[in-house]
């Protein structure tokens, strides 16, 4: 089981299950989300999600059907929904309290990556999105 917050502690979750399809995304958005080179991020079930203090959550629907959920008070990504992707939730990484079990599988939009940023590790780099 993982436990996850944003950083005031305002929006608590807890995943029941496991983190699926770990990735490193370089667009152009979750570079401004995450204020970072890259986000990273997980897919969870969302049966297995259990979310504390969703009042506090704002949302943004970046695109048709792609809602961002971050923490009212400070700010914190948290997580996202997608219409393609009923039933999951795509998790930050870095709201985890903890070790991941899990490891990443990919960057995606790497060709869209910051010009300051180098990839120095042997995973797969896509230009898009890998759905498995």
């Amino acid at each position: 089981m993982y436990q996850g917050r944003c950083l005031c502690g305002g929006v608590r979750y807890k995943l029941l299950g496991r983190i699926e399809e770990i990735v490193f995304c370089h667009c152009s958005q979750c570079r401004r989300v995450q204020g970072s080179a890259f986000a990273s991020n997980g897919l969870v079930n969302e049966n297995e999600f259990i979310l504390e203090g969703e009042e506090k959550l704002s949302t943004y629907e970046s695109a048709t059907g792609n809602v961002k959920y971050f923490c009212s008070v400070c700010g914190s990504p948290v997580m996202s929904k997608s219409a393609k992707r009923a039933g999951k939730i795509r998790i930050r990484l870095g709201s985890i309290e903890g070790d991941v079990v899990e490891k990443p599988s990919a960057h995606i939009f790497a060709s869209s990556k910051a010009n300051w940023d180098h990839i120095f590790d042997d995973l797969p780099q896509y230009d898009g999105y890998e759905e498995s």
